[in-house]
């Protein structure tokens, strides 16, 4: 009787009769299945719960009037439904400005950030230089330091800006750039932006990964250095750029560190909400004409409330990018 036939009977067999030629294994095997399906549904949906949970908290509690913050019957879902809690956020944030304002600023930053980016970490992936480790070493400790450490640094820098000591040369004064959105634009276009070492380190690690044999043939073909880059390699890179870029968005649009400092005068989501607090105690005394004294859950009430006005375009944004995000996320692992 040849194999084929054999395991056509042995398919026609039931579960019990095959377990009982296996000698339990089949039986075993099926019981280790269903406990470790069961422990992975466990792990998700736990750490499906510890995400959602705060959100889903924030999101009752921004329909809730403040009568109902302090009824103890009121858990989860309001008794008294209101939305002015959003009109009220978005007047003390001025959102729709801050909106526009923060868009603008997230979407050119991003996009200097990795442009100058990629340029660099291809370089640290395919080209030798002198000091070549010892550069990527700063690199790597632009990602390690927090930039709270510079902060004091990068105040009196762009306070008394001067290039190579010409600008006092020539006029005999510094230039003081505090106050406007150059300093954060030189920042960045000088790869000590937001997290830009960290994307300088994805970059060189997934343009290592790309064979060589691609370039070599691109120069074998009459291709310069530049050609080469533009038309072989970055849309090789297609993945992690977009990776990089939506991940630079985000950061930059709940970023409080560099925008309190460089764009404390232009109205931003992440620097209203910051202050959102405050302006509700100003909009109080306004509206009341005295001094009054804010409730702690109203206040952490109308703070859920502006968090979720931040968050609400970052998930609009996901929607429309996730395919690509998924995509590039997926084949960065697989390159990586």
């Amino acid at each position: 009787m040849t194999n084929t036939e054999n395991n056509s009977r042995y398919d026609k067999l039931g579960f019990w009769e095959r377990n009982k030629l296996s000698g339990g294994y089949l039986l075993q095997k099926k019981i280790s299945e269903r406990v470790i399906s069961i422990i992975r549904f466990i792990l998700l949906f736990g750490m499906c719960f510890m995400i959602l949970q705060p959100i889903l908290n924030k999101i009752s509690v921004s329909f809730m009037t403040e009568k109902d913050l302090y009824n103890p019957i009121v858990i989860s879902i309001p008794e008294h439904f209101t939305t002015g809690n959003y009109r009220l956020a978005a007047e003390l944030m001025n959102y729709r400005q801050a909106v526009i304002n923060s868009l603008l600023i997230s979407l050119t930053i991003a996009a200097l950030q990795i442009a100058v980016c990629t340029l660099v970490g291809y370089g640290f992936a395919r080209f030798e230089f002198p000091f070549k480790k010892f550069w990527f070493a700063m690199v790597i400790l632009v990602i390690l330091i927090p930039p709270q450490t510079i902060a004091s640094s990068l105040h009196l820098h762009f306070r008394f800006f001067d290039i190579l000591g010409l600008c006092q040369l020539i006029t005999g004064n510094t230039i003081n750039l505090r106050g406007s959105k150059l300093p954060y634009y030189l920042m960045s276009a000088g790869c000590m932006g937001l997290k830009n070492g960290l994307y300088i380190y994805m970059i060189r690690q997934y343009f290592r990964n790309i064979p060589g044999d691609l370039e070599e043939a691109a120069y074998v073909d009459g291709c310069g250095m530049l050609k080469t880059f533009v038309r072989i390699m970055l849309p090789q890179a297609k993945p992690i750029i977009t990776s990089c870029f939506l991940f630079a968005f985000v950061w930059q649009w709940t970023d409080g560190f560099y925008s309190k400092m460089f764009l404390g005068n232009t109205k931003l989501v992440s620097t209203g909400l910051a202050r959102i607090v405050d302006s509700l105690g100003a909009y109080i005394q306004r509206i009341n004409g005295v001094k009054t004294t804010i409730s702690v859950a109203y206040s952490n009430c109308i703070l859920a409330t502006g968090t979720l006005m931040i968050i609400v375009p970052l998930i609009i944004l996901y929607l429309f990018a996730q395919r690509s995000f998924v995509e590039s996320i997926s084949s960065t692992g697989i390159k990586m």
